[in-house]
């Protein structure tokens, strides 16, 4: 399943569900099928999932699945909501940022 992230300030931004899931509860955001980040919101989200990041939240060993290919970063998973984030809150006074899924994730 895909999630959409749409903003007014910087167009959409499409995840899985597992990698967006994972992003939003670094946020402490629930996974449901709709949910908006109003102006207010982006600045403190963006922290968050940058410490996240820092901590190194959501990275998994390489090669856990087996594949002997190495999985992607969180950080690099991470930095388009991240941008998304800071450059929306730096916009439009009106500009919210909504996600949508087929169904809660």
């Amino acid at each position: 399943m895909l999630v959409k992230f749409l903003s007014s300030e910087t167009g959409e931004l499409l995840m899985f569900a597992e990698v967006a899931g994972s992003l939003l509860r670094a946020i402490g955001k629930e996974c449901t099928a709709r949910g908006t980040f109003t102006r207010e919101q982006m600045m403190p989200a963006a922290k968050l999932l940058r410490e996240a990041v820092a901590r190194g939240e959501g990275e998994t060993s390489d090669d856990e699945d087996g594949s002997g290919e190495k999985p992607v970063a969180m950080r690099s998973r991470a930095f388009p909501l991240i941008d998304m984030l800071e450059r929306s809150s730096q916009g439009d006074a009106k500009a919210n940022i909504v996600w949508e899924a087929a169904a809660p994730f």
